[in-house]
């Protein structure tokens, strides 16, 4: 795609449509001569100069990638009329774009019914799935792994529920025997699975917890925000290939939560809730005297604990859907591409003397340490931190992250290592761009080089 010339067209196309309407004078106290702009514009691109190149497969930190070309033009051409999607007559064009994409995420999880909208991110459209188990659920509180990420418990106390931690498995997995254990007390209403941890890439059995919660009584939540969208590997041939069993019992959760604005391929603020149960929607009743006045249709403000969301994130996506849809062979490409990278990240660290693999990725997220003698937990931190540093730094820079280990999770995959610390960082690279499959080798070297002066 030629992003300039699109971008020209998309003005285009929202003038001709302005023009529509007739000529009007603009107030002059919009308007900004080029000269004041220019300027204005320069130190603007010159402080945006203070980025690490998230585009670049160089960049391997955090889960950032810039959006598709395709969701640029269609968020920059939506947001040239600027729609609210609260109410269709802030956004009919857009509420309808977003009914459109939400069922094409429903059926990429394989709900047969459903009822969602988009959020303007994960951490909303959580809260909103346990604002709504909550109501089904009064009295009784959430139980998570204490490897999901944080903002379960940070949800559990804004909406005054007792947040239940659940040990991780020594893959980072919810543990069952604990959670069993949590659920006999009969305190829980809900159990929040994570499928691709912020942290590891690690995905809960949802098919082995499935029928444990229901044989206790408890709503089942998914937190696909980040690894949702793998579901379109499930089964798939090839290394790429993921088991089918957690990913296909998705479809029998209460509720689903995925981001967009990660493997989607969307500019952030683009999250997603979805509920297989469309009568949830009860719970978010209400009534405005200034809007929901055009149509008796039901309003996506309706269904949703935001008020002004905007419409040009449902426009980006469902354009974008157009183009790479949620199927295995759309969508489905961009991740067996970073899903592969990792896999092969990983055979080349597991026959490395710099580098050790810290546990095989189940996703595109690939954790590994500096082999450091001797081999203790002060002596990765450091050398973890060294890394970190001095990737950034020099004429052929990296850019990884790191992760902190404590020290029951190390001594449960590295038992060899000595524990003279509560924990470790080690090192953690997010392969989230199609890119990386071909850059891997490269990122390998650099990191072994770096790891041998550390």
């Amino acid at each position: 795609m030629d992003l300039q010339h699109w971008l020209g067209r998309a003005t285009h196309a929202i003038q001709d449509w302005a023009d529509t309407f007739g000529p009007y004078r603009p107030h002059p106290s919009l308007q900004v001569d080029d000269d004041r702009f220019g300027a204005a514009f320069e130190e603007f691109t010159a402080r945006l100069a203070d980025n690490y190149p998230f585009f670049h497969p160089r960049y391997a930190g955090q889960m950032l990638k810039p959006p598709h070309p395709a969701a640029v033009v269609g968020h920059l051409t939506a947001m040239l009329i600027n729609p609210n999607n609260h109410a269709l007559d802030g956004g009919p064009a857009t509420a309808a774009m977003e009914r459109e994409a939400v069922a094409r995420l429903a059926t990429m999880f394989g709900y047969d019914t459903h009822l969602g909208h988009l959020t303007t991110s994960g951490t909303i459209a959580n809260l909103e799935a346990l604002f709504v188990a909550r109501e089904l659920h009064p009295g009784r509180g959430v139980a998570h792994s204490a490897d999901a990420h944080y903002t379960h418990g940070r949800m559990c106390h804004v909406l005054g529920l007792t947040s239940h931690p659940v040990r991780a498995d020594d893959r980072g997995r919810m543990d069952l025997g604990a959670l069993e254990d949590v659920l006999r007390t009969g305190e829980v209403g809900t159990v929040v699975l994570t499928t691709g941890t912020t942290g590891l890439g690690a995905v809960d059995p949802v098919h082995e917890v499935l029928p444990l919660a229901e044989r206790h009584g408890v709503r089942v939540h998914v937190d696909a925000a980040y690894g949702g969208f793998f579901t379109l590997l499930a089964g798939a041939e090839g290394p790429e290939g993921l088991p089918p069993e957690p990913w296909r019992a998705i479809a029998r959760a209460d509720s689903i939560v995925v981001d967009p604005h990660k493997h989607g391929l969307q500019p952030y603020g683009c999250g997603a809730v979805l509920f297989r149960d469309p009568e949830v929607g009860r719970f978010y009743l209400h009534d405005s005297p200034y809007t929901y006045f055009t149509s008796t249709e039901l309003h996506l403000g309706e269904i949703s604990l935001e008020c002004s969301r905007a419409g040009a994130a449902a426009a980006a996506l469902w354009l974008t859907f157009q183009l790479l849809p949620p199927t295995p062979d759309g969508l489905g490409r961009v991740l067996a591409a970073g899903r592969r990278a990792a896999l092969r990240w990983a055979d080349l660290i597991e026959a490395s003397d710099a580098l050790e693999l810290y546990q095989w990725p189940e996703l595109d997220i690939v954790t590994y340490f500096p082999a450091v003698a001797p081999a203790t937990l002060t002596g990765i931190d450091a050398a973890s931190a060294r890394v970190l540093a001095d990737g950034m730094t020099g004429p052929d820079p990296v850019f990884v992250s790191t992760l902190r280990a404590d020290r029951d999770s190390f001594a449960a995959r590295h038992p060899g290592i000595v524990a003279d610390a509560d924990g470790a960082r080690i090192l953690r690279s997010v392969l989230m761009k199609p890119e990386s499959e071909d850059h891997v080798e490269h990122l390998h070297d650099r990191l072994e080089r770096l790891a041998g002066r550390a």
